[in-house]
């Protein structure tokens, strides 16, 4: 397929389908964005994250990269959160991996990728600061499994440690911040980890 002549067809049979459904729905998103939710999660187009919680546009605003990577120098992250934090007052900051997450396979491989092995090197970190633990871990799956939580919890503590977050948090700010990995084989969420004020 060299256009997107399916991509439209396919949007019109969508928001018919809506429509039929809620003839006032595109009214009332048009008024304005008020989502609960900040979603941060991989690019892994497996992870769609409307879909997986079950939740209409409008009730949650997303940010995806490869391998959901926290970085305190990614202005275009930081931005989001802020504009999330600040400005939309989210309640809920969701850091979501996901099993058999390409970019955290790739970290694990002594082979080079290309400009995308500096993105990895924040994964390569996390397996560092782990080496202990996963190096215990013979099957290279399991140990495979474990760095793609281990990523979640070090990138939702990097979320907690911007000053964005530590901001809101100290002013009462109702916000929690969870660390969510997502299970491909079965589409279950699971929580590592949680923080609140």
């Amino acid at each position: 397929m060299n256009d997107l002549s399916q991509v439209y067809e396919n949007n019109k049979i969508w928001a018919k389908s809506v429509v039929d459904a809620d003839p006032e729905f595109f009214d009332r998103l048009a008024l304005q964005q008020s989502p609960k939710y900040l979603w941060i999660g991989c690019a892994d187009s497996r992870v769609p994250a409307n879909q997986i919680m079950r939740l209409p546009p409008g009730d949650v605003f997303v940010h995806r990269n490869i391998a959901n990577v926290i970085v305190h120098t990614d202005l275009n992250a930081l931005s989001v959160i802020q504009y999330a934090v600040d400005v939309l007052k989210v309640k809920h900051i969701i850091l979501c991996g996901h099993y058999g997450c390409g970019g955290v396979k790739a970290s694990m491989e002594n082979t080079q990728h290309g400009l995308i092995d500096n993105w990895l090197r924040h994964i390569k970190d996390v397996y560092r600061f782990h080496a202990s633990e996963l190096d215990l871990i013979k099957s290279e799956e399991e140990k495979y499994d474990k760095l793609c939580e281990l990523n979640v919890i070090e990138q939702t503590n990097n979320i907690l440690n911007t000053t964005i977050v530590q901001n809101a948090l100290a002013s009462g700010q109702d916000l929690k911040i969870h660390g969510l990995i997502y299970d491909i084989k079965d589409g279950l969420l699971k929580e590592l980890s949680k923080h609140s004020n």
